[in-house]
Formats: structure tokens, C-alpha cells, sequence
């Protein structure tokens, strides 16, 4: 089968758009060329060039279309429009049943026509998340100026240009030319094939393969730290960036000057990280080594000396400006900057920062007592956990706001619970970032985050869509992940209600904040479906419940589960859904039936049984419940099975006596109460 080499080639990509890119040439060319049944298609990406490698039927196939037109019967002006649709003349029509009929052969087409055919046109219409234009004459757009576009359809090109009408398309045409490194190989030269095109790249020192880039720099990286007895601090996202940043990485070390290691480790690495693409080291112990990595983008002719020197130079003034900042932040105490939160707005309807953190006090007072920590800790770190935000060393380094607010406060003297609880209060930042757990850090770091979505809700700007600008979601997460870890017994209704008490007058009962319960509990049912846990059983606990207590919902939900792991758990399910249908059914007709069942109207032992077990299990059920043993109320619903088995083979529900057949019902409502206190088993699935 034939196969089909596409690479655009152009000036530098940036590297976060490099791997959408490469994904969305693999399936919008798959999309376009659909009818020649592509397949094995591999994409390649890299900082000036993304390419497509897949095999193609040799010819799109013909046949016979068939297509109905107007009746015979139809106007002369309707039979006109379907000959022009359709590019015939009269005489290529025929007259069957009643209407006129197009019967025409479509030859089979070569895949290097279809191929020209759309590639023009996708090109054009490219989805990249920012594009350019450049020089005259050409409205066509692409990331950066495209240079050259290789397409070779089993062995030869694909001719085809991008002018399209009037305009020139940037003179740009398909051809078999390609490029490899800019400095250590230029020049262009010819590839048939997708072995010669990978053969040739590496040779011309670009490796196109931006999986086999990472592992170079992973590796590379990793094994030299490791011959100095070091190890890289874990940062994949580095290692992807630095994968778009190279054609050719090769990985070096650099020293560090002592001068500079009392330093923040987070400063340093930050440091290297934001302003350079550098790799962390770290000593034995865990502590900050005196050493960095890089990638360079070639072999250089002295192995490296250089370059080394050059990246240690750079890297040396780098961390003087981090010295510098880090030295003037520390000339004032935190407490002192807290009057400068004013001057920051935190959001044009909620006030100032100063406004926000004054919220955060407040509320990190009401919550110590729930969880046991100390009152005056917790509102004097509130006090000072926004405070290194005005400081220099956040202002260049905004990723270390919090880290840097906990170095000051330790300089400052302030009490150690303090200082952790400035910086864990963002915690978790991320899915795989831990969460605070000492009673400080905890208490403001929920603060934060509970005020953050009472603020924004109050003021109608819940995310919507996929649009989340405040990054409410996350901070929904993280309140649920501190709880759930902690073990935090909160009423989160009755929490967001004290902390919009702190909002201005006209904002404590906006409509919105009714939804923000609900807003978390979907969020807790991502997290749990994302676990893979029964999602649709917390769905059912959750229905008519206002409960907001996580951990008590959580301990309900798992007891169910593990009910529907056993076997009568499984068929009691089914024989409560069974008995809810038929309530429903009959409610609607002549219900509710509700009521206590008279006993004298029972006439088979079954229903008895059924009405003596649900005498006793009701109360038990009830006080096992209020207790929060769940798995005790658990067994005893599923205790029932047997007995409720035993009803509905051997008791017609809707009895010819209308009296009898009420009671029952009546007895199937008090098994429906029953269940109701545990969850809505409705929503249940299976």
C-alpha cells in the first residue's frame, strides 16, 4: 500500500502548541483522506516542523451513484436546479416510478489527486491556537512563517500549491526538500520516503521524534547527575518543554557558586526553571546540590567548555537578582507590608486583597474550632498569608507566593505553626500536591479556599462550561481533598453561610450561593468517578439530603457499596427498586398510601413476616443512622432480602380487596420510608 509522507516545516514552533499540533495534522489528514481508509499513522512534532507518516489505499474507489430528483410532475424550475446541482444535461435523466433519476458512474480517483485535493484546504484552515501572517501579498496564516511543505505519496510528490484565488499562498508549493539542524547542518536536501526523511534528519542532527527527545534529556540528564552521586528534582513538564525547545539535546552540568546556596532551594529552583529551562539537583540528604543540568540544542566542537561556562555565567546573574530580592524582602517584617493589601485589587466587586485577607481571619477564627487548631495561631498566619504578594521576590517569581510569605515569617520570629500554615495555605495546588495537615495549615488553607468560592459565587462568577477564569473547580478539590484527608468533620453549607457573612451586606444572599453546596458535591462526584469509585451511590445518598458533612456522606456511600458486594445486598436492591415502581405506579392512581398498616388486614403469612421484620429493623435502622453506623444499617436492610423475597412471590400487591390491596401498599411505603433514610436506591445503577 502506498504511503504518504506529509511535513510542514517552519520557522521556530512554540513548544507547548508542538504535540496538539502534531495530533490534530494525524486527525484532521485522517478525516480528509478518510475515503482512501488511512491507517498506520505515526505524527512527529518538534521546534520547526510537524509531520504525518501513514499508509493509504492507492485510489479512493468508483461506483454507481444514484440520485432521486424532483417528480416528473414538478416544475421545469425545479428539474433546472437539480440538473445545475449536479453539472447534466436533460438527457442524462430517466423517468422511474414517477420520478426523475440521476444514474451516474464515478471513476475511481488516485489517492495523489485526493490528496492534493484536500491537503490545500485543511492547511488553510489549520486549528492552531495562535497564528501569523507575514510578507505580502498571501492572507494564508500559520503559527509561524511556514517555509516549505514536503508531501511524497509512494516515493513521489504530491503536487499541489497553497495560492488560492488572488492570493499567492506565499509562493508556497509541495516538494520532497526538507531541513536539518539550522547552525550544524543547513541547507535543504531531497527525502522519498519516511525511512529516508527519519534517516536523513538524524543524520543532519535533528531528531524528529519528540518521545525519543525526552527520553535523551531524561536520561542524559539523570545519568550525569547520578556519576556526581546527585539526583533531578522531578519536573516532566520541564522535561516536555525542553523536548520543544531542542532538535538535537544534548545534556550538560553547570556549577554553582557557594555564594549563592543560601538561597531558598524554591528560589533556585524557580530561578533556573522560569528564566533559563534549568534542572534542579539535589544531594544525597535531599538538600540543594551546587550543581544544575541543561540541554544545549548541538554538540559543540570543544565538548562543552564553552557552553557550560556561558550557562554558568548567565545562571550567576540570575541568582544575584534572586540575592538581591531576597535580601531587601527580608529588611521588613511581613506584618509591616499587611496596610499594602489595600492598594491591591483582588476583584473590581469584592474590594481589595487587604478586604479579602481581613474575610480570611475571620473565617480562620470560626473554623479553629472545628479543627483543634489554636485560634490566635490560625488568624495571626490568616493575617500575614497574603502578605509576601507585595513583596520583591513574588513579584518576579509569582509561583513562590506562599513559599516565600513562610521563609519571611521564620525571619520574622514568628511561631512555627505560622510560618507552615503561610506556606501550605494554596496546598493542594495541583492533584498531585499534597494537602496541609497540621490544625494551622489546615484551618487557613480551607479559609482561603471556602472564601474564595463564596466571594466569586456571590458575585455571579461560578464557572461555566469549560470556562473557570478564578479557578473555582480546583479550589472546590482542594477543599474536599483537605477534608477527606483530614478526616474534617464540617457542615459545609452551614461554613459558606458563616463565611458570606464576612461579604459585604448587599452580597449575602446572592442567588448563587444556594448552587455552591451542590457545585462541591459535583465536585466530589468527579473526584470519586475519577477514583473509580460508585459515583451514582453518592448520587443516591446525596438526593433529598441536605447533609454537607463529606466525610459522613462518604461513610454512608462506602457502607452501600460494600452491601452491594454481597449477594443479598444486590437482590435487596433489586427488591426495593421493585417495591418503589409499584408505589409509584399506585400513588399515581388513587395514592398516596401512606400510613400505618392494620395488622388485621394482613391474610398471608408473608406479608406478616414482612411487616414483623420491619418493626423491628426500622427502629434499629433509625438509631443506627443517627449514630453514624452505617454498616450496621447496612446489614440490617440487607437482612430483609429473604423476607421481602418471600412477599412478592407469594403476595399480590394489588389484591381484588381494595382494602387489602391499600395496606399492602401501605406496608411497601414503610419499606420505602425505611430505605429513604439510607439513599434514593433509584439512582443506583444495576
Amino acid at each position: 500500500m502506498p504511503e504518504l509522507l506529509i511535513e510542514l516545516f517552519s520557522e521556530e514552533i512554540p513548544a507547548r502548541m508542538q504535540t496538539r499540533a502534531a495530533a490534530d495534522l494525524e486527525r484532521l489528514v485522517c478525516e480528509a483522506l478518510g475515503p482512501l481508509n488511512p491507517r498506520d499513522a505515526a505524527a512527529f512534532a518538534g521546534p520547526r516542523r510537524i509531520a504525518l507518516s501513514l499508509t493509504v489505499d492507492a485510489t479512493v474507489p468508483g461506483g454507481t451513484v444514484n440520485e432521486r430528483g424532483p417528480r416528473e410532475s414538478a416544475p421545469d424550475k425545479a428539474l433546472a436546479g437539480f440538473m445545475r446541482k449536479h453539472g447534466v444535461e436533460r438527457d442524462a435523466l430517466v423517468a422511474e416510478n414517477g420520478f426523475w433519476v440521476l444514474h451516474r458512474e464515478i471513476a475511481p480517483i488516485p489517492a495523489a489527486r485526493q490528496v492534493a485535493n484536500v491537503l490545500p484546504g485543511l492547511l488553510r484552515r489549520f486549528p492552531w491556537p495562535k497564528s501569523m501572517r507575514w510578507g505580502v501579498g498571501s492572507a494564508f496564516t500559520w503559527v509561524r512563517p511556514l517555509r516549505r511543505i514536503v508531501c511524497i505519496l509512494d516515493g513521489a510528490v504530491v503536487d499541489f500549491t497553497l495560492a488560492e484565488g488572488d492570493d499567492n499562498g506565499h509562493g508556497l508549493k509541495s516538494g520532497n526538500l526538507t531541513e536539518g539542524h539550522r547552525f550544524t547542518a543547513p541547507g535543504a536536501f531531497a527525502v522519498s520516503s519516511t525511512k529516508e526523511w527519519l534517516d536523513g534528519l538524524r543524520t543532519h542532527q535533528v531528531e524528529p521524534d519528540a518521545a525519543a527527545r525526552r527520553t535523551t534529556i531524561a536520561e542524559g540528564v539523570a545519568s550525569l547527575a547520578a556519576e556526581e552521586g546527585l539526583s533531578v528534582v522531578a519536573d516532566p513538564g520541564l522535561i516536555d518543554e525542553v523536548a520543544g525547545l531542542t532538535e538535537w539535546p544534548v545534556p550538560f552540568l553547570g556549577q554553582i557558586d557557594d555564594e549563592f546556596m543560601t538561597l531558598p532551594p524554591e528560589v533556585m529552583q524557580v530561578s533556573m526553571r522560569v528564566n533559563q529551562r534549568y534542572f534542579a539537583l539535589r544531594n544525597a540528604d535531599g538538600s540543594a546540590a551546587p550543581r544544575f543540568a541543561f540541554v544545549a540544542n548541538l554538540l559543540p566542537r570543544d565538548g562543552g567548555a564553552l557552553t557550560i561556562a556561558g550557562n554558568e555565567r548567565v545562571l550567576r546573574a540570575r541568582f544575584a537578582d534572586a540575592r538581591h530580592f531576597w535580601d531587601l524582602d527580608r529588611a521588613r517584617t511581613l506584618e509591616s507590608r499587611v496596610p499594602a493589601l489595600d492598594q491591591i485589587v483582588f476583584h473590581a466587586a469584592l474590594g481589595s486583597q487587604g478586604a479579602r485577607v481581613q474575610r480570611i481571619v475571620r473565617l480562620a477564627g470560626l473554623l479553629a474550632a472545628l479543627t483543634g487548631a489554636d485560634k490566635a495561631q490560625a488568624e495571626r498566619a490568616a493575617l500575614l498569608c497574603k502578605a509576601d504578594l507585595t513583596t520583591g521576590m513574588v513579584g518576579e517569581f509569582p509561583e513562590l507566593q506562599g513559599i516565600m510569605g513562610a521563609y519571611y515569617a521564620r525571619h520574622d520570629g514568628e511561631a512555627d505553626a505560622v510560618a507552615d500554615a503561610i506556606g501550605a495555605h494554596y496546598m493542594p495546588r495541583g492533584p498531585q500536591d499534597d494537602v496541609p495537615h497540621a490544625p494551622v495549615a489546615v484551618t487557613v488553607a480551607l479559609a482561603d479556599k471556602i472564601d474564595m468560592l463564596v466571594a466569586f459565587f456571590a458575585v455571579g462568577e461560578k464557572p461555566g462550561g469549560s470556562g473557570d477564569p478564578y479557578a473555582l473547580r480546583r479550589a472546590a478539590l482542594g477543599v474536599i481533598r483537605i477534608i477527606r484527608e483530614n478526616g474534617l468533620r464540617l457542615d459545609l453549607a452551614r461554613v459558606f453561610w458563616e463565611a458570606a457573612q464576612g461579604l459585604p451586606e448587599s452580597l449575602r444572599l446572592a442567588p448563587d450561593l444556594d448552587v455552591l453546596p451542590e457545585f462541591v458535591a459535583d465536585r466530589l462526584r468527579v473526584q470519586l468517578r475519577g477514583e473509580g469509585a460508585r459515583h451514582d451511590i453518592l448520587a443516591a445518598v446525596s438526593v433529598g439530603n441536605t447533609d454537607t458533612d463529606i466525610v459522613r456522606l462518604l461513610a454512608r456511600a462506602k457502607a452501600i457499596a460494600d452491601m452491594l458486594e454481597t449477594g443479598d445486598g444486590r437482590n435487596m436492591l433489586a427488591a426495593t427498586k421493585r417495591a418503589a415502581n409499584i408505589l409509584r405506579i399506585e400513588d399515581r392512581k388513587d395514592g398516596p398510601h401512606e400510613g400505618t398498616p392494620n395488622p388485621a388486614l394482613y391474610t398471608q403469612p408473608e406479608e406478616k413476616a414482612l411487616a414483623g421484620q420491619l418493626h423491628t429493623t426500622i427502629p434499629a435502622v433509625e438509631q443506627a443512622i443517627a449514630q453514624e453506623r452505617y454498616a450496621d444499617a447496612m446489614r440490617d436492610v440487607a437482612a430483609l432480602r429473604p423476607t421481602l423475597d418471600q412477599f412478592f412471590d407469594k403476595v399480590t400487591v394489588n389484591d381484588t380487596d381494595p382494602a387489602v390491596r391499600a395496606n399492602r401498599l401501605r406496608l411497601l411505603s414503610e419499606l420505602c420510608r425505611m430505605t429513604v433514610l439510607i439513599a434514593d436506591f433509584s439512582q443506583i445503577e444495576g
